[in-house]
């Protein structure tokens, strides 16, 4: 049997050490990335970090200076029009995350410094042996056009809007995909976790949620767009102070989160959060619910999604963080775009199955053996139950939107279209052994970028590197 295809990740990015570089995300394409959306994709779709230039990577239609090489990194070029594409790149990404960008002078200095860590990895990963095909490199631009909601030929016209070649992007591709080979096979077997520090980590859990608690908030967001005018934030403030009297006065909340919350599956939920602990909810909430007493309405609060109003519906005590996971249990049916089934064909099919689900002309185990092109059709698309991590992000975050034996509508992955069905969720105990893998892997996880930042220094000091002049401007 082959493994569920949605349970198989593959990573475009990886960390690219901005520690090294003294830059927070801006500079990092690990968990942290920055992301780029291209023109026309919606505002949530985001698209894989930025890949390590190449001389041909910028096709800007802006005017261009006359070129010149900036620096050689084992007799291979870097040339100031790569440096500075790279550099406009950065900094739109500082600005899009509303950072603070270092001195000009600084940050062109780091970004170059960058270029020549990054080619000094390329070339290595080449001696290595390491080759990447087209067709893992198609599936890498069908991976992007997806995640954008696009199809390929949406998103080289995209691209073209951007004016990067569609040649440029796939040569960016390739070396994310070969510098994450290269990182794969390098940085593993640096890092080592001993029985004792996983030891420490366990008691360092069991000392944070002896004094931690967890609470259970009901919250009503009403939205403020961006950059609206006064007069629009002074009306939804009056809203939103509305909706406040009224839940101080007794009306039932979760009647009027349904009716006025603009929150995500208020609707659904009543505007109810959930049992969370304080590092699980916004620092703005956290201090709200501290004066709150159980049944309590908070003050009206204001972030930069809008006013927010809490009631706090129960205090309880934390258990020791990762001592338990909430499981899935899913269903699904999956269809694989290809020469003879469009995107758009796969979309419309699933449409109708859902129909059928909906209308109850037949149960989803039928359709998912009939239909579904994945390992799992012959168990009735059934994946079993699965902790956080397991699916792929674009999967697990429609499935923890689901309520227990609701379907979704098509969700486009990196392998496909589905139709998801949750059957159930539950919180799940680990066992001690579980809990010792848990601490390990988390240990590990950590240890992996400091090792990173070795291994990049490591290589960086082994390249010939020739500065020429003028410098990068």
């Amino acid at each position: 049997m082959t493994a569920p295809e949605s349970r198989r990740r593959f990573a475009l990015t990886w960390p690219l050490g901005a520690a090294a570089l003294g830059l927070a995300a801006a500079l990092s394409a690990g968990a942290a990335s920055a992301q780029l959306r291209l023109p026309g994709a919606p505002a949530a779709a985001p698209v894989p970090p930025t890949a390590p230039a190449t001389p041909a990577a910028s096709t800007s239609s802006a005017p261009r200076q006359a070129d010149y090489i900036v620096a050689l990194v084992n007799s291979e070029p870097i040339t100031n029009n790569e440096a500075r594409a790279r550099l406009a790149r950065i900094e739109r990404e500082i600005a899009q995350q509303g950072m603070r960008p270092p001195p000009p002078e600084e940050l062109a200095r780091l970004v170059l410094e960058r270029l020549i860590s990054e080619r000094a990895q390329l070339q290595l990963a080449r001696e290595s042996g390491i080759r990447v095909d087209d067709a893992l490199v198609d599936a890498a631009e069908q991976d992007v056009a997806r995640q954008n909601q696009f199809s390929v030929a949406t998103l080289h016209r995209a691209l073209a809007q951007e004016g990067i070649s569609i040649a440029a992007f796939r040569q960016d591709l390739r070396n994310q995909i070969l510098l994450s080979r290269l990182r794969e096979r390098e940085i593993p077997p640096r890092v080592r976790v001993s029985e004792s520090e996983v030891d420490q980590f366990l008691r360092e859990q069991q000392a944070q949620a002896a004094v931690s608690t967890e609470v259970n908030l009901a919250h009503i967001l009403v939205a403020v767009p961006e950059d609206a005018p006064a007069s629009l934030v002074a009306q939804l403030r009056d809203k939103a102070q509305e909706v406040q009297r009224r839940a101080r006065a007794g009306e039932d909340f979760s009647a009027l989160a349904r009716t006025f919350s603009d929150a995500a599956g208020a609707a659904d939920t009543g505007g109810v959060i959930g049992l969370r602990s304080a590092d699980r909810l916004p620092p703005l909430f956290v201090d709200a619910a501290k004066d709150l007493r159980t049944g309590a309405v908070s003050e009206v609060l204001r972030s930069g999604a809008g006013f927010h109003v809490l009631k706090l519906l129960e205090r309880g005590t934390a258990s020791a963080p990762g001592t338990s996971v909430l499981q899935h249990r899913a269903r699904h049916i999956l269809l694989r775009p290809g020469p003879g089934l469009t995107e758009a064909q796969a979309r419309e099919r699933l449409d109708g199955l859902r129909q059928q689900l909906m209308t109850g002309q037949v149960d989803f185990p039928t359709l998912a053996r009939e239909h579904s092109q994945d390992g799992s059709a012959r168990n009735g698309g059934d994946l079993g139950w699965a902790g956080p991590g397991v699916f792929v992000p674009e999967f697990e975050e429609v499935l923890q939107s689901l309520r227990p034996g609701q379907v979704s509508e098509p969700v486009a992955s990196r392998f496909g279209l589905h139709l998801i069905q949750l059957v159930e969720r539950r919180q799940q105990a680990l066992s001690a052994a579980e809990l010792r893998e848990r601490a390990r892997a988390q240990l590990r996880e950590r240890k992996q970028e400091e090792a990173y930042v070795e291994w990049a220094q490591e290589v960086r000091g082994r390249a010939f590197v020739e500065f020429r002049e003028p410098p990068l401007r």
